[in-house]
């Protein structure tokens, strides 16, 4: 079971992605910062069922990120030149998790029993939830830098994945951070997937044996 374990364990970056793409058709737009309180009671009064559903899909997704992020140190760490990298590519995926859970758990909390709620009370929650992405952004932008250099540090991915990576950390940290998130849903499957098949039994010789195939370390 343990083999196993690690052979599948690269595919919960899909799964990440699979759960966190599945929670966003399922929510609504939330309302602004400077939305009334009574405003912000009406609207989960209104979306009470689907917010809550999005929430947990959003958290389930990030567990798997967490999966996914101690599988790519894994793989990572098998470079020396990246070593170090792999557990700075671990760090940043902790704020980052967490900060989708704060994110998901606001919304949750606001969705929980809104018509019991002051408006003061529903209006300071609503706003935490619309500004609170400092772990986020924190989070996104060292886990796609650490990634991106060990990649271009020699880690057997095509480094046009590391320099995706990189940009995608930096732009995490600005107001691009939700187009930034679409594109690192898509880096994380591409990575998951290739980790998948070269964690392969006999990939690794295959990949020295040919080194030639598109994404082998350049010199």
């Amino acid at each position: 079971m343990p083999a196993r374990w690690s052979r599948l364990a690269p595919l919960t970056g899909v799964l990440f992605v699979a759960f966190a793409v599945a929670s966003f058709p399922v929510s609504s737009n939330t309302p602004n910062s400077d939305a009334s309180g009574a405003r912000v009671i009406a609207f989960y009064e209104a979306h009470q069922s689907s917010q809550r559903v999005s929430d947990v899909l959003f958290v389930v997704a990030s567990v798997f990120l967490m999966f996914f992020a101690g599988s790519l140190r894994g793989y990572l760490r098998r470079t020396p030149a990246a070593e170090a990298l792999s557990a700075v590519v671990l760090a940043g995926a902790v704020p980052l998790a967490v900060g989708i859970a704060l994110f998901s758990g606001l919304d949750f909390a606001l969705a929980d029993v809104p018509s019991h709620l002051e408006p003061a009370a529903a209006q300071a929650l609503n706003v935490l939830n619309n500004d609170l992405f400092f772990p986020i952004a924190v989070g996104g932008g060292v886990f796609g830098i650490a990634s991106g250099l060990a990649i271009l540090r020699g880690a057997p991915l095509p480094k046009w994945l590391g320099w995706a990576a990189i940009v995608i950390g930096i732009a995490s940290m600005t107001p691009a951070g939700f187009p930034a998130l679409l594109a690192f849903f898509v880096w994380t499957v591409i990575v998951s997937i290739l980790v998948y098949l070269r964690s392969a039994p006999g990939a690794a010789a295959g990949s020295a044996a040919a080194p030639g195939i598109a994404g082998a370390p350049s010199a």
